[in-house]
């Protein structure tokens, strides 16, 4: 009989249950515009963020050994539901805009998150595919939402074609490594020490990686992210680009951390090409991009060279870097599609980088917020971003990574280039037009202000959410 301790599934059941409340409302009130959705969504999202520091200090295992409550898991959660809140703070107005406001919207998100909360509470490679998969169904939709617009099908259709490749390349690396050691279960998988089925574990590995680092838009895995960004609604392009690609590594780690640490030395390396790859191709391709959408595309390619370096680091520290460097990254980046959005017409226009120009005059508390979010996302200081960068970067030198360390310094200084330069738009030049821009909406004053206040205290005072990204470490570590 399964174990069935239901004590670990508390914050799932309560997404669950709010997923299935926003099915209802169009029963109930089929004629409704999404607004009931919303409220609903938010409400189970706070009811989910208090239950999960409720349970901070509590270790529960069960479902024989497939899922676990832990801090690890509970730190995932709080940031996918952060991610997840902001979305919904941004999509209200924005929805209404573009003429899409239904309550599908909300529905999709919250089961995306519930699969991400899934991949952070798996201990089963098999529980870590059906979080992804229930992630990924929900948003090869979301990126198609607008169905009249045929750039956001084909962003939806090449999303769903490539992905359905990697989970191919996936699932055959759970397949091998389960003909290595029989089992599926990470801890089970940790303590095979088979040398007769080495190359099939290697073999297993490989593959592993390949579909993770295409969730992660990794170099070279990364040709699906510019073209999905670009055509997908511009709230899901936020979303997409902070929980489920965090809900990527967060799985990603606990596979290498826990399951695989035997191949340490195979995975590091790996990580190491990776993690170079995919910052260089990142921010030099950003260099030339003058849509804002395309521009953050690469970006969020570079942002996950970063992470990989802390991966790479193979270290509590390393891991503790990743995990608040992702924490940052939500607030910073959801904040700068929020003003994409302000700044942007109906029909996805005006995402030319020269359409932000004089927007420090027009809108004085848009330029500030942008100007903002680009510094962080820069890396300077007193910015989120730069705490985040110096916490990967002094974790790759205490693993003697001296030189990834060095190759991550000098792409951070290349990206200060292409972020400035939206800067130097801003307060330097004429604009194009003189559209006045209408009054921000409560939802979106509430989530500008909520990112920007984040952005600032992370650079500012960051030790509280470090010391909660250090207290997960021994979760995968023990």
């Amino acid at each position: 009989m399964p174990d069935l301790n239901w004590i670990l599934l508390v914050p799932i059941l309560i997404v669950a249950g709010f997923t299935l409340a926003v099915l209802a409302i169009d029963i109930i009130w089929p004629r409704n515009t999404g607004g009931a959705a919303s409220l609903v969504s938010l409400l189970g999202i706070a009811a989910t963020v208090v239950s999960c520091i409720l349970l901070w200090d509590r270790v529960e295992v069960g479902f024989n050994g497939m899922l676990v409550l832990d801090k690890f898991s509970l730190f995932s959660n709080i940031l996918f539901l952060a991610g997840t809140a902001l979305t919904i703070f941004i999509s209200s107005g924005y929805l209404q805009r573009e003429s899409g406001s239904r309550s599908e919207y909300y529905l999709l998100l919250l089961t995306s998150t519930l699969g991400m909360m899934l991949m952070a509470a798996g201990t089963d490679l098999i529980v870590i595919f059906l979080g992804l998969e229930l992630m990924s169904i929900s948003l090869y939709i979301l990126v198609g939402f607008f169905r009249t617009k045929p750039v956001s099908n084909e962003a939806s259709l090449k999303y769903l074609l490539l992905g359905a490749f990697a989970t191919g390349f996936l699932l055959y690396g759970i397949a091998l490594i389960y003909g290595a050691t029989g089992s599926t279960n990470l801890n089970v998988i940790a303590e095979h020490r088979g040398s007769g089925t080495q190359l099939m574990m290697l073999a297993g590995m490989a593959l592993i990686i390949v579909g993770f680092a295409f969730k992660v838009s990794a170099v070279p895995f990364h040709m699906w992210a510019p073209d999905v960004y670009e055509g997908a609604p511009t709230s899901i392009t936020a979303f997409i680009s902070a929980g489920p690609k965090a809900a990527a590594f967060i799985a990603f780690l606990r596979v290498l951390f826990v399951s695989l640490d035997s191949l340490r030395i195979e995975w590091t390396a790996v990580l190491w090409i990776l993690a170079v790859l995919t910052m260089t191709v990142g921010n030099l391709s950003a260099l030339k991009q003058r849509s804002i959408k395309r521009m953050l595309a690469y970006s969020s390619i570079a942002h996950a060279g970063y992470v990989l370096v802390a991966l790479t680091s193979a270290s509590p520290k390393g891991i503790s870097s990743a995990l608040f460097y992702m924490f940052a990254y939500t607030f910073m980046n959801i904040g700068a599609f929020a003003v994409v959005i302000l700044v942007g017409k109906k029909g996805e226009q005006n995402l030319d980088i020269n359409s932000y120009a004089g927007l420090g005059f027009r809108h004085p508390v848009l330029g500030l917020m942008m100007t903002l979010f680009m510094l962080s996302l820069a890396g300077l200081p007193p910015t989120a971003g730069f705490l985040g960068k110096f916490y990967i970067f002094s974790a790759a030198v205490e693993a003697d990574l001296i030189s990834l360390a060095i190759i991550g310094v000098l792409n951070s200084l290349v990206s200060v280039y292409f972020y400035l330069g939206v800067v130097v738009s801003i307060y330097m030049k004429q604009p194009v037009d003189d559209r006045t821009l209408p009054s921000l909406p409560f939802y979106a004053r509430a989530a500008l202000l909520v990112t920007s206040i984040a952005t600032l205290y992370l650079g500012i005072a960051p030790s509280r959410i470090f010391q909660l990204a250090r207290e997960t470490v021994p979760s995968i570590l023990n």
